[in-house]
């Protein structure tokens, strides 16, 4: 599988499986870079050969009101492109409504969810302990890999230490959604726990509803 890798991380980064299927057979999914591993992962798993991936910049998880209008943009650009396939990687993911309103005036499909968190947990399952976990600051692999440039610079703590009480008080532990089985990662999420003065709990979910919600998505074309 082809990339095409910006150095620009405000810029989409595009995955090509390649092969004999064309193009107008194909499923783009149009994906949050924080899932990018995630959805390469099963594509291979799976043998999903047309399967191709296009991601918007993860960074954007912390800036939700960018990711509609480019949206729009990269459903545009893959339909001239002659993509007749298109899968939304992405939940709900803060956009407060503007990512449906958009999968319906484009009619293509998102992964059902609130957001990550809860497409890892399983839907069903994170939604059922949802009232009793409030106070949690999930992280999934991607975060953790990157919890610097998600949660420490964007929030200004490496500079402002004194704002990770105002920011986190709040909250009483992290809790870390692991998809892989990964000791490097488990040790940085307990030092991210650490960092925020937070309690830590660790949960491997895998890949939960992402797995089926991307095979039903590329079943061949009826």
């Amino acid at each position: 599988m082809s990339q095409r890798r910006s150095e620009n991380k405000e810029e989409a980064v595009s995955f090509a499986a390649g092969g004999a299927v064309p193009v107008q057979d194909r499923l783009l999914v149009i994906a949050c870079g924080a899932i990018a591993r995630e959805v390469l992962a099963l594509t291979r798993l799976n043998r999903l050969d047309h399967v191709d991936l296009t991601c918007l910049p993860a960074i954007w998880h912390v800036y939700p009101a960018k990711i509609a209008p480019a949206m729009r943009d990269q459903i545009k650009a893959a339909r001239e492109k002659g993509y007749r396939r298109i899968f939304i990687g992405y939940a709900e993911c803060g956009t407060q409504g503007q990512l449906d309103k958009i999968c319906a005036e484009e009619g293509v499909e998102r992964i059902e969810g609130p957001h990550c968190y809860a497409f890892f947990t399983g839907n069903e399952r994170f939604m059922a302990g949802i009232e009793t976990e409030f106070t949690a600051f999930y992280l999934t692999d991607l975060i953790t890999r990157q919890f610097e440039a998600f949660v420490i610079e964007p929030l200004k703590l490496d500079k402002h230490p004194e704002l990770r009480d105002m920011v986190f008080g709040n909250y009483t532990k992290i809790v870390y959604l692991a998809q892989t089985d990964d000791p490097a990662l488990q040790e940085k999420a307990r030092w991210a726990a650490d960092y925020l003065h937070l309690d830590y709990e660790y949960r491997f979910t895998g890949y939960g509803d992402l797995e089926p919600a991307l095979q039903r998505a590329a079943l061949p074309h009826q």
